[in-house]
């Protein structure tokens, strides 16, 4: 964990939650190519943010090289600061707006999957395709969430992937 943020675990849910500013938690252990990554998230409140980052360099202690050199999936369904598609909820965030919101209300658990073959992204969230992307960036890197800011409070739990060899 790097940043002002933290997660705390929820033991009864088997979750992570979100608090206390700008962060990145991420697994150190293995950096990742092609790959499909499945979670779950629910936000507390209709303007809750975060993240998922993708293949992203070794950040040492800047969350921000994975916005830069990574990809974030935009978990946002408000798109603040200016409500525009490529900052709400299946953007990979600031390049490629999702076709559609499908998030769930408020307190429910959203499935994510996000597919990264060579440069093509696929970001399916509740079984709907919403984003499809082609990128340039890096073809390997590490995997984490982000915690956005000190009120937003998102949750995750069934984090899993799957390399594709």
């Amino acid at each position: 964990m790097i940043g002002r943020g933290k997660f705390i675990v929820i033991q009864d849910e088997r979750a992570l939650l979100s608090e206390g500013g700008m962060g990145l938690l991420w697994y150190t252990k293995k950096k990742y190519n092609d790959f499909i990554l499945k979670l779950q998230w629910r936000v507390s409140h209709k303007d809750d943010n975060s993240g998922v980052f993708i293949r992203f360099p070794d950040p040492g202690n800047d969350p921000q090289v994975a916005v830069d050199k990574g990809y974030e999936i935009q978990i946002d369904d408000l798109g603040k600061p200016d409500g525009e598609g490529i900052h709400r909820t299946g953007a990979i965030y600031n390049l490629a707006a999702p076709s559609k919101i499908v998030s769930k209300p408020v307190g429910q658990w959203n499935d994510l999957e996000i597919k990264a073959i060579k440069q093509y992204y696929i970001v399916i969230i509740n079984h709907q395709k919403v984003t499809e992307f082609v990128g340039n960036r890096s073809l390997e890197g590490y995997v984490g969430l982000q915690n956005h800011d000190a009120k937003s409070k998102v949750s995750f739990r069934n984090i899993r992937i799957k390399e594709i060899c």
